[in-house]
């Protein structure tokens, strides 16, 4: 079922008290009773008292509906492909994306929503002084820097217990109009979250992935039981009533670049996939792929996936 935004829950004025920091921008407290802060997650069960925010434009951010992307840490070319797709896509629709800046499909997503030109919001497990892991300090600089923002219920100087992770996922999901997960394993920690977004009665999506994909169990497992199956961004868009931005395609320079780009608009991301679909020599398909990536109209996503750079 669809959350119900009443009125302008999404578009409240900002009255906030701040705290100094090491850091260029202060951390915030809203209380719960405050005008700023989410109504929906005021509607969850066990809703935090106060939220710790860092952010230059959390007035502008709750004018806009949020949705979530999670999955697991262990992604794979085809799980990252996918990601970064729906969250380009999603982003540049008026989506802002909310993940948990953890390593794998959380740091596709919120990567993927930045290269749309979008916002993305960061929910920690601990204080927001402490960006955890350390590795993806820059990526919470940059989602800052491009209108973003870091999101906690605990203060500063608390650690990211391991007990916080499932208790910031509720969160995850209760700032959200709906949860989509793209990869995760039958025991991943992602369960958690969507039970968490089942008792908040949020949309839950889901991508299908290789039946014989340990990585794929968990989307698949809950298709199976209900949640909605996503092919496309599309099928996000049209389930709470809006339609895709339109783009120009990518045009290529040759034959060969066309005939690649093609592919990839078709959904193909997988290097081997590429070679054997387009037909092209070894030889020619490399410099197609290397003068395309040159050229900016594609871009790699590591373990011999490619995506198109702008779709």
């Amino acid at each position: 079922m669809l959350l119900g935004i009443r009125g302008n829950v999404w578009n409240n004025p900002g009255t906030m008290n701040e705290s100094t920091t090491s850091n260029s921008l202060p951390i915030t407290t809203i209380q719960s009773k405050a005008e700023d802060f989410p109504e929906v997650l005021r509607q969850i069960p066990d809703p935090p008292q106060q939220l710790y925010i860092r952010s230059a434009h959390w007035s502008d951010l709750l004018a806009r509906p949020w949705i979530a992307i999670v999955g697991t840490r262990k992604v794979t070319g085809y799980g990252r492909a996918v990601t970064a797709q729906l969250a380009h896509d999603l982003a540049r629709a008026g989506f802002v994306i909310v993940s948990g800046l953890a390593i794998g499909v959380d740091g596709v997503a919120h990567r993927a929503a930045l290269e749309a030109g979008g916002q993305t919001i960061a929910v920690l497990a601990g204080g927001l002084d402490r960006i955890h892991p350390a590795s993806h300090q820059p990526l919470a600089h940059q989602l800052l820097a491009q209108g973003g923002a870091l999101v906690s219920e605990y203060p500063a100087g608390i650690p990211s217990y391991p007990q916080q992770f499932i208790a910031r996922n509720r969160l995850v999901t209760g700032l959200t109009r709906g949860v989509v997960i793209t990869e995760a394993a039958e025991k991943s920690g992602t369960l958690h979250t969507i039970r968490f977004a089942l008792e908040q009665g949020r949309e839950v999506f889901a991508v299908p992935g290789n039946i014989t994909s340990d990585m794929s169990a968990a989307t698949n497992n809950i298709i199976k039981n209900g949640a909605q199956l996503v092919t496309g961004s599309q099928d996000i868009l049209q389930n709470f009533g809006l339609k895709p931005p339109c783009e120009a395609p990518v045009k290529g320079d040759t034959a060969e670049e066309q005939r690649i780009l093609d592919l990839l608009q078709s959904g193909e991301h997988e290097g081997d996939s590429l070679l054997a679909k387009s037909h092209l020599a070894v030889s020619t398909f490399n410099q197609t792929l290397t003068m395309l990536e040159i050229t900016g109209k594609i871009k790699p996503l590591g373990a011999n996936n490619w995506r198109l750079a702008d779709f």
